[in-house]
């Protein structure tokens, strides 16, 4: 019996644990192979690729983005393969699992929840003697009669076998994210989130977790992202890991989903002092910090207790953050969500998500929509279009601001200009990206694409039919930001009135012949007049850089006439990474 495991991931770069996990304990027994395409594949190039396969069976595994594509396959499959047997499995079927039985006629069994032994024993039903009955765990069709039977135990993860270990996959272990499990299931019970469904967690043997992500490491593995709910749970566990990884890392990155507000001090110390830079990186839901809230999805959070966390580890420089937020909890509105937004902004981190809440199914949250008046999707991702406190009006202009946040604020292409900007311009950094986000909208910049020339001209666009109090300083940081986003010397710039020949030949001189007077230790580069002109841009900036970047406004500057020399290098280490120094140049200096 030839069996196909398939799924259809989000991008090539992600790999399906999933279909893995199910493989490696079954293909002693059964001829299976992996097939993973992507939502973006065209469905006639997935069904003419199975079809080549002549499978007995297909299993796919379903979750919110792929369901809808997984059914236009299967649609089309069961039309040129009638005799096909469809198994479905994965989170998002193995609920309201009568729901996509009745929707989805061309399927003929689902598995539900964990779905190693349950896939195994019914494979052997569907070979012998067809006794579905007895197959805990699925549910199949009797005629016209849709049966659900009972639930599988849980399984005990160490006898599951390893789903890391196939040598097909090694070819391109350093092309793709590799998705790995130490445990499963939450301590928490958030009514938003799958998680909550399932009490307690199971842990994997810890030195047969090394041993896995030794083997993924010594066959080139770059980037492992760890499915954990809460990585760091069971703080021993955590922290002889993270020991473990920093110790045999080789360069690999790790990523992890931690809460914030029960790291122990000795963890957090420890990472401080020891990870190596880039190496880690954490993924820290807070979704709200209005307490209300918390309270309705009966989610424990302390704010202050988060936040210690998120300062130490970002004022240590090692690890990268990537917290989310969710708009549209219960008793969240317009304002408090503003809130949330600017008190969780207020920690910087690296990267911030701004999602909206789905009502997945089998959720608290789904249970209980008609109680907090949720409007939603009928279909995946279920996202709401609104609720109690919250409007589709409202949704939109949050979605706007989504938007604006993503090209600028996670994408790192304008920090100086943004910090800035949201400390001395707006009254708020929420403030500031919608109304940057209702400003985009308007021009409708959103149907159409961007060079990054296009995001500086569009933000100086949008700054100057708003009006700024001080417009040169916000210019200049904006200048800053575009050199310092280009790997070579650009070629081009986007605002008019550069520094003029005769400017940058006096600066250049003022640099050859006072390399001492430039910052950051310019004078030990000992570079030459060639070399500045190939690997250097210049620009001279009305006001003092350096006050700025400490915190100033610029204002002092401006009202002394003082300049500061901008100098961008280019190509002088192996980083790939400018690196700018400055000059102050007196009013009365002829630059």
């Amino acid at each position: 019996m030839k069996v196909i495991l398939s799924t259809l991931n989000a991008k090539f770069i992600h790999t399906s644990l999933a279909i893995r996990l199910l493989k490696a304990y079954s293909g002693h027994e059964f001829d299976i192979e992996l097939a993973e395409y992507t939502i973006k594949d065209p469905v006639m190039n997935i069904v003419s690729d199975l079809f080549e396969r002549r499978p007995d069976v297909i299993g796919f595994s379903c979750y919110i983005w792929n369901i809808e594509e997984t059914l236009k396959v299967i649609n089309i499959v069961k039309k040129v393969m009638p005799e096909v047997q469809i198994i479905l499995g994965g989170p998002e079927v193995s609920y309201d699992t009568g729901y996509w039985m009745e929707r989805a006629q061309d399927v003929d069994f689902i598995v539900m929840g964990d779905g190693e032994e349950t896939l195994h024993h019914l494979l052997q039903v569907i070979e012998g003697d067809r006794k579905f009955h007895f197959v805990y765990g699925i549910a199949y069709r009797k005629e016209e009669e849709v049966i659900i039977n009972p639930p599988r135990p849980k399984s005990d993860l160490n006898s599951l076998p390893s789903p890391h270990r196939f040598p097909e996959d090694i070819p391109n272990l350093g092309k793709r994210i590799v998705y790995f499990e130490t445990s499963r299931g939450c301590p928490f019970q958030c009514q938003f989130c799958l998680s909550s469904i399932e009490n307690g967690v199971r842990y994997y043997d810890i030195e047969r977790v090394k041993a896995d992500i030794m083997y993924l490491i010594d066959n080139g593995a770059k980037v492992i992202k760890f499915l954990d709910r809460t990585f760091n749970i069971n703080h021993s566990y955590a922290m002889e890991m993270f020991k473990f990884l920093i110790e045999n890392n080789r360069g690999c990155i790790f990523q992890f989903e931690i809460t914030a507000d029960i790291m122990r001090p000795e963890v957090l110390q420890f990472l401080a002092d020891n990870a190596p830079v880039g190496i880690f990186r954490f993924e820290i839901g807070v979704q709200s910090t209005n307490d209300p809230t918390n309270v309705l999805v009966k989610r424990r959070q302390n704010f202050e207790k988060l936040s210690r966390t998120v300062s130490i580890i970002k004022n240590s420089g090692r690890i990268a953050q990537h917290l989310d937020l969710i708009a549209g909890l219960p008793e969240e509105d317009y304002d408090t969500f503003r809130k949330t937004f600017n008190d969780v902004f207020a920690l910087r981190p690296e990267e911030l998500q701004l999602g909206f809440l789905k009502m997945l199914r089998g959720t608290g949250l789904r249970r209980d929509a008609e109680k907090y008046e949720y409007t939603f999707m009928d279909h995946a991702p279920y996202e709401i279009l609104g609720s109690h406190k919250l409007s589709f009006a409202d949704i939109v202009r949050l979605k706007r601001l989504e938007d604006v946040l993503e090209k600028y604020w996670n994408a790192h292409r304008m920090d100086y200009t943004l910090n800035y900007l949201m400390k001395h311009e707006f009254d708020s950094p929420f403030d500031f990206f919608q109304e940057f986000g209702d400003y985009w909208e308007g021009q409708g910049w959103q149907k159409i694409g961007h060079q990054l020339e296009d995001l500086f001209s569009r933000l100086s666009a949008f700054l100057t039919q708003r009006g700024v109090k001080r417009k040169a300083v916000v210019l200049g940081l904006m200048k800053l930001d575009y050199f310092l986003n280009h790997k070579y010397k650009p070629r081009k710039i986007w605002w008019e009135s550069p520094i003029t020949k005769d400017e940058w030949s006096l600066a250049l001189h003022s640099v050859i012949e006072r390399p001492e007077a430039v910052s950051g230790g310019f004078a030990e580069l000992k570079l030459g007049e060639r070399e500045l002109h190939k690997h250097a841009m210049l620009e001279v900036l009305p006001f003092s850089l350096q006050d700025v970047l400490e915190g100033g406004t610029g204002d002092a500057g401006e009202t002394e006439g003082e300049r500061t020399l901008l100098m961008v290098l280019y190509q002088q280490d192996n980083s790939d990474q400018p690196s700018f120094y400055t000059m102050q140049l007196p009013a009365a200096n002829p630059v």
